[in-house]
This record gives C-alpha cells, sequence and structure tokens, in this order.
C-alpha cells in the first residue's frame, strides 16, 4: 500500500472519529464584530519620474505605440535600483511611471503573495499549539458552498498542509491553493492586517475561480489542525466578516459576456479584490530587504519562512517533484515568469533567477519581480501591469496576452536588465543568500 493511500485511510478515520472535525450544516459560526474597515480611496495622483520614462522611450520601436495608449492600456511601471553600503546593506533609490492607485486594475493571483505571507505570520500565533507550516490542516465544510479538504495528492505524503499551497501557489499560481488560504485566514484578519501595515486601499474579498457571492465570500470554512497521529491540535469555527467598506466605482471595458448574452456596459468590480501595485510592489520588498522597511511594513514571520518564500518563489515548476510539475507537460521552466521571458518555452540562463509573483485575468497582466544574475552582479526590482483587452470585452476569452502582453513583459524585463548591466556601482553585492538548492 503507498504512502499516499495509507495516509488518505489513517486521516479520514481519524477525521470520524472526532466529532469538532466531522462535516455538519450546524457547524458555529465566529462572527467579528460590525466595523467599518480602515481602507481608504485612493487618490486620483498619477506619478511619472523623468528617469524612467527616458529610458522607456530609448526604444519607441518595442514602446513608442503601448506608451501612447498608456491610459487606455492602464501601463504602470515601478522601478528600484539597489545599491550597497560598505556592509552590504542595500540602498534602494525607485522610480515610476503613469502609477496612479486610482486607476484601478484587477490585481489578479498577485494578491497570493501577500496571501501567502499572512498565512506564516497568522501561523506564528498558533505555534503554542505545536502547529507550522507543515502540520495537517483539514478544510471541512459548513455551508453547501464550501468545500472540503481531507488530503492533497500532490504533497510527498499526501498531506494538505498551508507549506504545500503555498509552495502550489508560488510554481504555478494554484487558484485552488490560495482559496484555502484565504479560508485559513479568514477576510477581516486579511484585511485589518495589510490596512494596519499601511495598504489602506486594500480590499481582499472573495476567493478565485469561484462563482461565490460577497455574502458567501465573507464566510469563510471551519479548519482542524492534526498531528501525525490524527489528534486535533487546534480547531477553528467558521468565520464570518462583518465589516463594511467605503463604496468603489471600480469598472473596467465596454461590455461583459454573461453566459451567451452580451451586456453593454462596463463591469462591475466594486466587489472585487483591490490592491495597487505599489503595495504589491513594496510587500515584495519587504519579504526581500525586512531591514529595510519600517517596523510596521514588516511581516512577523520568521527566517525560516522568509527563507522558505524566496526559494519557492524563484523555483521553477520543471525543477519541482512535489506537485510533480517536472513530469508534467502542461509547465514549462518560464511559466510564471512574465517579465524578462515572456512566453518564452525554452530553457533560462541558469545565472539568472527571477523571485516574483504573476497575475492574469480579465485582461489584466501583471507581474511583480525582484530579479538577480548571480554571475554579473546585477539585482533590481521591477513591476508592471498592462491592461491586454483591446476589444473592451470582458469574460469572452479573447484577450491580448500573447500579441500586447507577454512581449511587453519581456520587453521590459530586457530594458531594464540591460539598464542594470550598464548602470555603474561602487559596490557588488553579494548574492549567495539567494542561492538555493531546488528540489530536483
Amino acid at each position: 500500500m503507498s504512502k499516499f493511500i495509507f495516509f488518505c485511510i489513517s486521516m479520514v478515520a481519524s477525521i470520524l472519529i472526532l466529532p469538532s472535525c466531522a462535516p455538519t450544516k450546524n457547524l458555529p459560526v465566529m462572527t467579528i464584530p460590525t466595523v467599518e474597515s480602515r481602507a481608504v480611496l485612493p487618490t486620483d495622483s498619477s506619478r511619472t519620474d523623468a528617469y524612467l520614462e527616458a529610458i522607456l522611450n530609448q526604444n519607441p520601436a518595442l514602446f513608442g505605440k503601448l506608451l501612447s495608449q498608456k491610459k487606455e492600456l492602464n501601463i504602470q511601471v515601478i522601478y528600484t535600483q539597489i545599491d550597497r553600503t560598505a556592509k552590504g546593506h542595500p540602498v534602494l533609490k525607485t522610480y515610476r511611471y503613469n502609477v496612479n492607485p486610482a486607476h484601478y486594475f484587477y490585481p489578479a493571483s498577485t494578491v497570493k503573495l501577500p496571501i501567502a505571507l499572512l498565512a506564516l505570520q497568522k501561523l506564528q500565533s498558533l505555534k503554542s499549539f505545536g502547529i507550522d507550516r507543515n502540520t495537517s490542516m483539514i478544510t471541512e465544510t459548513g455551508l453547501p458552498s464550501q468545500t472540503a479538504v481531507y488530503n492533497d495528492p500532490s504533497s510527498l505524503d499526501g498531506r494538505p498542509t498551508i507549506a504545500q499551497y503555498i509552495k502550489k501557489i508560488l510554481l504555478v499560481s494554484d487558484n485552488d491553493a490560495f482559496n484555502r488560504l484565504y479560508e485559513f485566514l479568514g477576510q477581516d484578519y486579511i484585511n485589518q492586517s495589510l490596512h494596519h501595515m499601511g495598504y489602506q486601499d486594500a480590499q481582499i474579498l472573495h476567493r478565485l475561480q469561484t462563482s461565490l457571492s460577497a455574502k458567501y465570500n465573507r464566510i469563510t470554512n471551519p479548519i482542524s489542525f492534526l498531528d501525525s497521529a490524527g489528534k486535533q491540535l487546534y480547531s477553528q469555527p467558521m468565520i464570518e466578516s462583518k465589516a463594511t467598506y467605503l463604496p468603489r466605482k471600480d469598472s473596467m471595458g465596454i461590455g461583459y459576456m454573461a453566459g451567451n448574452k452580451l451586456v453593454k456596459a462596463a463591469m462591475d468590480f466594486s466587489q472585487k479584490n483591490r490592491m495597487a501595485l505599489e503595495d504589491l510592489h513594496t510587500i515584495l520588498v519587504s519579504l526581500v530587504f525586512p531591514a529595510a522597511m519600517t517596523p510596521a511594513q514588516q511581516f512577523s514571520i520568521s527566517e525560516e519562512d522568509r527563507l522558505f518564500m524566496l526559494k519557492y518563489m524563484s523555483q521553477l515548476p520543471t525543477e519541482t517533484t512535489y506537485p510533480p510539475y517536472a513530469a508534467d507537460s502542461n509547465y514549462w521552466p518560464a511559466y510564471c515568469k512574465f517579465l524578462l521571458f515572456g512566453a518564452a518555452k525554452g530553457p533560462l540562463p541558469s545565472a539568472i533567477r527571477v523571485f516574483n509573483k504573476v497575475g492574469d485575468a480579465y485582461g489584466q497582466m501583471l507581474d511583480i519581480a525582484y530579479v538577480v544574475d548571480y554571475e554579473k552582479k546585477i539585482e533590481f526590482f521591477l513591476s508592471a501591469s498592462i491592461y491586454c483587452n483591446s476589444d473592451g470585452i470582458l469574460n469572452d476569452d479573447r484577450y491580448d496576452y500573447d500579441s500586447i502582453g507577454f512581449p511587453f513583459m519581456k520587453n521590459l524585463g530586457k530594458l531594464i536588465y540591460e539598464t542594470e548591466a550598464a548602470r555603474p556601482k561602487k559596490r557588488l553585492p553579494d548574492l549567495s543568500s539567494f542561492i538555493f538548492t531546488y528540489d530536483k
């Protein structure tokens, strides 16, 4: 009998003998008192720095036409240069192009980055229960709209864990893995944490790739953590958020498909996730260089968890055995590496690693990245967003990712990489702390 089958049988058996773990429609619901969220509406103010604009204008053949449509394409770019002190500490200087938090874009899967970090942060509060990222996490159901998870065939031993969910998020942007972390955290923990960290216009309001109403996205599944013998270590009931938010008028497009019907009106995104490019960029910087940020902007995670995040942000699907992406032809080295590599499907340069999180949905394409070249001693942050939907119709699966999005991301990454390669530096970085041994 395989380890996975044995684990599934023993896990199910242990769950069945624990009344608090048995799925039921009468499970208690923990309701957070109604409060007005600290979220604010962003100020409509666009920022462009002349230095970055000049870099982009160096190659009109690649960027001229796109930049002339920067408003329609909602192009936003943030580039952070990194210099080093005599002691090796990073000195950061950031440049922006057309960055405006009031110009809404759907953040797609980039929201998975803060959710993964918040999951590791919440685990710190459960250490006294003997729980860490590798503890078995059982997701149960309390409503017909919810789904349960008792095992994970993608893991080495069949156990569902926070660690495995994060790996799947960072390696191939798995939507179900995000949903499980969303359910573990609860909507209030997510948004209140982000607001206290200074990301006050962030709103993470729903699971991904599931058709649930705003009401049911406010209610998250009951969760249990079990030890290796199947004993319950901690139980979290369903949680319902009652937080209120300022009204939003976020919308996209000129029409959208509702089933087989075309609705000739902008699609309402006021109940969907929102997070500014500046905030996503800052969150990545805080992960890579926590000491360079204010205490309020630092996630409360261990150094081991921080390195765990960085390892799987830079690991390629083709280097991964659990989940078995290396054996799956649906994945290639640059599967989630838009900047610098675009849609390329061949091998990547061994000296270059990209620590990043991408997203693409509803015609929106994004990448938030820290790029290093170990041989040439290059390092920089680059985040970009572009809207790839020339017909303005959403939900029709006719987006311009291949003709606009991927080429833009690839060319932008190459341009900034070449800029960094030519930029004089007084001191070269020691990048040894960003070298990892990957699964394969």
